[in-house]
């Protein structure tokens, strides 16, 4: 089997296909258009969706006092109003203008959680309703804003005027109008298929015409059927695209329900598939696995999106389409990444972690990627998508996929993955009592002339896991000793794992409080270095992660083996 892709395009036609977005967008909104975004005030809102995102009360009273805790970040107003204020903190003020946080205040309950929540939309209108620009309307926020306005406008409309009543439909009606005209111009990825999304909510909610309706779902199955995969990943291959966009989908489905309309066949598919991918992705500890661009899981939005998967069953082994590997024995799970990138276009978020595996054993996670901080500093972001950070091999100190441009350039068209392995034959080597695979890549082909194949192995009821990396050139033959074959095996620790020598002098990992793993090599000796983990709940820690060096002239293979005991002395 082999999962590999075609080549990325040329940063040129990233560039120009960029330059060509940016100019359609400015059309569609620039001032000689915007009489398209005015029209007739929708006389009510039909039904309000369910929004299964976590909610905390406690959140609402500090958001009262003028204390903002979004994209992990608290910011206090002093008593101005959050949309005049001059943030620098661009994750911050999407999740401002997202609105996502009015879920917090309909968990409060309370008429002044209400009247705060109505105060604070009237203050967007005020501010930002009446000019089209800005990080404000920027499709992607536009998008979750008008689907956090229809969930939540019980609580919004509560106690309100008439007034207001008309100014909230109005302001809401632009929006909807708004993104309708920029969706098609949107980047391919999450956020478009999340667009699709808002406006078949916004078609169910409000008072429209049919033809608008079914207009709006066929837009949405379409975007379904070329997004998600066959096996339920997305196509971008992060696993926080699924948790995402499922507690979007999961409501909209509800919704089609609640309105007595059929929902697409393609979204009734895609979310049967998602559920069990979710799974597949979830770690011994209820996380999801650190590949492309996931940051920290909190663990009780998995489980609450998973209440809704009724299969129950166990998820795939081999998820082909999203290009990963799973292996679950014992209370021992193991996921692999042995996919090529993603389209350039959704490989922004992307790593240079091809043949990397994360390995979980009873609550606890043992071997990890690091991960991102979702909401920390951009400069990290690049070290963390660097093969280096990745529980896989590297060859003289470089990744095996690029992902950096020039300043101008990443302005323009972001930091996709715009090289790295494009052929990854992968097979399964399960037998009775054992699950494994065997794969390889070719990242390192073009610059050092080298394959770097990984073999692994559960077996013993999840007590071992025995892994083979092998290096040599095309055809099987050795690599050359040309100073250009040093190899660096790591494997990141867990920070909440303990790391300690025995009084064999072997590697022990062990969790609380009595979960304990033995680490064996043979070929090299093993190192413990320090490491970050950058996924932390809390920011970025402290970690450590064992290292393998080597030539590989000289030593074209070699092999390691965890081994679970009880014996620690």
């Amino acid at each position: 089997m082999d999962v590999g892709r075609s080549m990325s395009p040329p940063i040129w036609i990233l560039a120009t296909r960029a330059l060509w977005r940016r100019a359609r967008r400015r059309i569609r909104s620039g001032p000689t258009r915007r009489w398209r975004f005015v029209g007739r005030t929708p006389e009510r809102v039909l039904i309000a969706p369910p929004d299964l995102r976590l909610a905390d009360g406690q959140i609402a009273n500090e958001i009262y006092h003028g204390r903002f805790p979004l994209a992990g970040h608290m910011v206090d107003m002093g008593g101005e109003s959050p949309f005049q204020l001059e943030i620098a903190d661009l994750a911050w003020l999407k999740s401002l203008h997202s609105f996502r946080w009015l879920r917090h205040m309909r968990q409060a309950g309370t008429e002044l959680a209400s009247a705060n929540a109505r105060a604070l939309v009237s203050d967007w209108m005020s501010v930002h309703g009446r000019r089209i620009g800005g990080i404000a309307w920027d499709p992607a926020v536009t998008a979750r804003r008008v689907i956090a306005w229809l969930q939540h406008s019980t609580v919004v409309l509560q106690g309100a005027d008439f007034v207001f009543y008309r100014s909230y439909l109005r302001s809401l009606a632009l929006q909807i109008r708004y993104l309708r005209a920029v969706t098609p111009d949107m980047l391919d990825g999450e956020e478009r298929l999340r667009a699709r999304a808002a406006l078949c909510f916004s078609a169910l909610s409000l008072p429209v015409s049919n033809a608008t309706l079914r207009s709006a779902t066929n837009n949405l199955a379409a975007e379904l059927e070329k997004q998600i995969l066959p096996d339920g990943g997305h196509v971008s291959r992060n696993p926080m695209a699924v948790l995402e966009l499922l507690s979007d989908l999961l409501p909209l489905r509800q919704t089609y329900a609640n309105q007595a309309e059929a929902p697409p066949d393609a979204l009734i598919a895609a979310v049967e598939r998602m559920l069990p991918a979710l799974r597949f992705f979830r770690h011994q500890d209820g996380c999801l696995a650190l590949f492309n661009g996931m940051g920290a899981t909190v663990q009780d939005r998995v489980s609450a999106l998973l209440h809704h998967d009724d299969t129950g069953g166990a998820p795939l082994l081999n998820a082909v389409h999203s290009g990963y590997q799973r292996l679950a024995m014992g209370g021992t799970v193991v996921l692999a990444d042995t996919g090529a990138a993603p389209p350039a276009d959704v490989s922004h978020q992307a790593h240079a972690g091809c043949l990397s595996f994360e390995m979980s054993s009873g609550r606890h996670r043992f071997i990890v990627n690091c991960g991102v901080d979702s909401y920390g500093a951009e400069e990290f972001r690049p070290l963390a998508r660097a093969t280096a950070a990745h529980s896989t091999a590297t060859l003289n100190d470089t990744s095996s996929a690029r992902f950096t441009t020039t300043a101008q350039l990443t302005d323009l068209i972001g930091t996709p993955l715009i090289g790295g392995p494009q052929r990854i034959p992968v097979k399964r080597t399960d037998a009775e009592g054992v699950q494994g695979f065997i794969a390889s890549h070719d990242g390192y082909v073009p610059r050092f002339g080298i394959v770097h194949e990984r073999e692994i192995a559960l077996s013993a009821a999840g007590n071992i896991l025995e892994g083979t990396d092998r290096f040599y050139r095309a055809g099987g033959k050795p690599a050359l000793d040309d100073g250009r074959d040093q190899v660096t095996v790591r494997f990141h620790v867990h920070p909440g794992i303990g790391l300690f020598l025995d009084s064999s002098e072997r590697l022990v990992l062990k969790g609380v409080p009595s979960d304990v793993w033995v680490f064996t090599c043979d070929g090299a000796e093993p190192v413990v270095e320090e490491s970050i983990f950058f996924a932390g709940a809390a920011g970025p820690q402290k970690s450590r992660q064992i290292v393998l060096s080597f030539k590989a002239s000289e030593t074209g293979e070699i092999s390691w083996r965890f081994t679970r005991t009880e014996l620690v002395g």
